[in-house]
């Protein structure tokens, strides 16, 4: 069932669905989440298998306001403080010591949890609304099967789902890769999975430096090395690289390249990236969702910048070609 974020009815009725321990797929400004009650392991546990997602593999919690963050976790370290009042509502995820006795299933049965306060009018209407009616936060990885491309836009959700699931319309996500992740649940801050926010930013309003992670680190959603990946086979290369390969013309049946300094080439299917780093971030899940549903065979993807800006572009699209690696 397909509803409008437009619609203060499909709001509600949306709420009433999330209450009820039902599954509902909504926007965020990042990409589409699939939602349920995170107070809720019964309904926490549809998420996993309409996804098809191993149990231990974390989900991150959503709440209307960083106030709600004290219902799922056991203490907020001044650090996290400091980065909620910067970027929340936004696109940051903090891992924290979990509350014993809730969201068990949502933090894939680990004593910490992700916790994120979403941008996105839509969504924040529907938490407000879920909230009225005792659901204090919703878990919501990205509304997809395991580990292919996240959705941002209610059509993707549809195809991926196959209308089994309610999805809320917010309109395309405006951010269009998953939020950054910080684990504040130790001594000091370490960046988990790079998004929008460059870790200069997220160091300034944190007042101290990202540690790397270790082996003690938290699971965390979306941090496996193959992840984001579309049916077509992804190749990630430098320019110089793909301009040979192209030169050569000995490609493969159903090839598509998405380039950001290459000019196009007759032959295969081509998509230009944005030069601009937030550009290409919104766009590209629906470009490698484009290039899946016009038949591609392989995506030959230029390798981004090296510059910071660039790292969470860069971090997705490494972990599709890797999803492909031998």
């Amino acid at each position: 069932m397909l509803l409008y974020g437009s619609d203060p009815a499909d709001i509600a009725r949306a709420a009433r669905h999330l209450a009820e321990g039902e599954l509902l797929a909504l926007p965020t400004e990042t990409v589409y989440g699939l939602g349920a009650r995170a107070d809720d392991d019964a309904a926490v546990a549809k998420i996993f298998a309409a996804k098809g997602r191993p149990s231990d593999h974390p989900l991150i919690v959503h709440v209307l306001e960083a106030a709600d963050a004290a219902d799922f976790a056991a203490q907020l370290p001044p650090v996290a403080q400091r980065l909620m009042a910067a970027f929340w509502p936004g696109p940051l995820t903090l891992i924290l010591p979990r509350a014993p006795g809730v969201g068990a299933a949502a933090a894939g049965g680990q004593s910490s949890i992700g916790l994120r306060c979403p941008a996105h009018p839509v969504a924040r209407a529907l938490l407000a609304e879920a909230k009225a009616l005792g659901v204090h936060g919703v878990a919501a990885p990205s509304a997809n099967r395991f580990g292919r491309v996240s959705p941002t836009r209610a059509s993707h959700v549809e195809s991926e789902f196959e209308g089994q699931v309610w999805v809320l319309d917010g309109g395309d996500c405006a951010v269009g890769i998953e939020s950054s992740i910080v684990d504040c649940s130790r001594a000091h801050p370490v960046l988990l999975r790079p998004g929008v926010l460059t870790p200069a930013q997220i160091e300034a309003a944190a007042g101290e430096p990202l540690r790397a992670p270790d082996a003690q680190a938290p699971r965390a959603s979306g941090t496996l090395a193959a992840h984001y990946a579309p049916s077509a086979v992804v190749r990630l290369l430098d320019a110089a690289t793909l301009a040979q390969r192209l030169g050569q013309q000995q490609w493969p049946a159903g090839l598509a390249v998405y380039s950001r300094t290459l000019s196009p080439v007759p032959g295969p299917l081509w998509r230009t990236m944005p030069g601009d780093a937030a550009a290409a971030a919104q766009q590209l899940f629906a470009v490698l969702r484009e290039l899946d549903d016009a038949g591609a065979g392989e995506i030959w993807i230029e390798l981004p910048p090296p510059d910071v800006e660039w790292d969470g572009v860069r971090d997705r699209l490494s972990r599709a070609a890797a999803a492909f690696e031998s």
